[in-house]
């Protein structure tokens, strides 16, 4: 993208992240694009081929905003003419920090991301868009009841499902009643069928859609969590929705990301819908105001195939954010791909040899994670194929990626909808 190396050349870009994959969308061996992060998340391939990472090293994975403060970095960035940062997730402690060094922040402001993306706050922050929303309602805890029909709770600050309770008996209830009795929950009607994602990059007053990608949820060996995303499959859509479907999808992102415009943002964000089974019927069910983590691997598999005029999705929030002007780009669409994420559980708490030598021989190219918090990444697996044959159900090459990584083996051509196993 010519306009992005020319203002790249004008002054440097710097990603600040705790993760390296999550700044790989674009290459780091672009001229004046530098990623600082956890030498732990790098490999001695990328600190001999890539000069432009600043990798640093402590007893433990440092956050964003305490990579930000370590003297390494403080030092790399005064020897950089008016460096321009950027983060994966925009914090005020983070935005505190730049105001104190003066350095220049491009994510959009850290509250309005949290307004728009917290699950309270964004009922109203919505509007009339709400209206796109499953039937729901906000409460506190001490009030819910049991009918005897399942419904959705979830808290107001939650991450890759960790915050989504499904309701299934009184029991639940009593104990969410007992540990957080004035706690606010948004409480919404269950909606059963598959969930997709789009990241919409808000490029000033236009709206770019990246292909619709399907979410990966709740799968064993992957997670435990039942609404914990582990992954994303782009060649599932295109095979299970209808025309009048991926339409619908696209006037509900336009609407959502015109609001985002007029409220200043700018840049990725990622919205997440689901396809009732019975009706067909699509449903609005999150707003993420961020970079969503599937981009770093949706660029990577844009790349591979590039038209003229047609850009990546990290190119094109790079351009947003950096306020380029907008010729009409358009993102380049996928027709295959797939991604899906080991977390760590219970019975998953590192990766053998055994299970690294099978994902090559699938040619799965994979990143290792040094995390040993319950629900943290482990092992990133990426294809140039689709894994899923259905929702909630492997084809055979996810079959073969699944097996590889479950230290039960147990059976995956048995997976049912919903995730769980027979």
């Amino acid at each position: 993208m010519k306009s992005l190396e020319l203002a790249l050349k004008s002054a440097p870009l710097v990603y600040v992240t705790r993760d390296l994959e999550r700044a790989r969308g674009l290459s780091s061996q672009t001229s004046n694009y530098y990623i600082i992060t956890n030498r732990a998340s790098t490999t001695k391939r990328d600190e001999a081929h890539d000069q432009n990472i600043l990798s640093i090293s402590e007893k433990a994975k440092l956050d964003t905003h305490k990579l930000l403060k370590h003297p390494k970095t403080i030092s790399f960035l005064a020897g950089l003419t008016n460096p321009r940062l950027l983060v994966f997730k925009n914090t005020t402690a983070i935005e505190k920090i730049c105001r104190e060094h003066r350095w220049t922040l491009l994510n959009p402001p850290a509250e309005l991301a949290n307004i728009v993306e917290e699950k309270i706050s964004q009922i109203t922050w919505l509007g009339e868009l709400k209206e796109m929303l499953p039937l729901h309602r906000v409460t506190i805890c001490q009030e819910l009841t049991w009918t005897g029909v399942p419904y959705i709770i979830q808290f107001n600050r939650a991450h890759t499902g960790s915050g989504t309770i499904l309701v299934e008996n009184k029991n639940q209830i009593i104990i969410l009643r007992n540990t957080f009795p004035r706690r606010e929950v948004r409480v919404t009607k269950f909606i059963s069928g598959p969930v997709f994602t789009n990241n919409v990059v808000v490029w000033g007053k236009n709206i770019l859609s990246g292909p619709l990608n399907y979410q990966i949820t709740g799968l064993t060996p992957f997670t435990k969590l039942p609404f914990a995303t582990v992954g994303n499959d782009w060649e599932l859509p295109r095979k299970t929705l209808t025309k009048k479907q991926l339409k619908d999808f696209e006037t509900m992102t336009i609407k959502v990301g015109k609001r985002l415009a007029a409220a200043g943002w700018k840049g990725l964000c990622g919205l997440d819908m689901v396809v009732e089974e019975k009706t067909g019927k699509i449903y609005l069910l999150e707003v993420n105001a961020r970079q969503p983590a599937s981009t770093t691997y949706e660029s990577q598999l844009q790349s591979q195939n590039r038209p003229k005029n047609i850009i990546t999705t990290f190119e094109a929030h790079l351009a947003a954010l950096l306020d380029l002007p907008y010729k009409n780009e358009k993102i380049i669409s996928l027709k295959t791909g797939s991604q899906i994420i080991q977390r760590v559980t219970a019975d998953v708490t590192s990766i053998t040899k055994d299970t690294l030598k099978k994902l090559t021989k699938l040619q799965a190219g994979y990143i290792l994670y040094q995390n040993n918090i319950s629900g943290a990444d482990l092992l990133r697996i990426q294809l140039k194929k689709g894994i899923m044959m259905g929702h909630s159900i492997f084809n055979a090459l996810g079959i073969e990626i699944a097996y590889a990584c479950d230290p039960n083996k147990q059976n995956h051509s048995e997976l049912c909808v919903g995730g769980k196993t027979n």
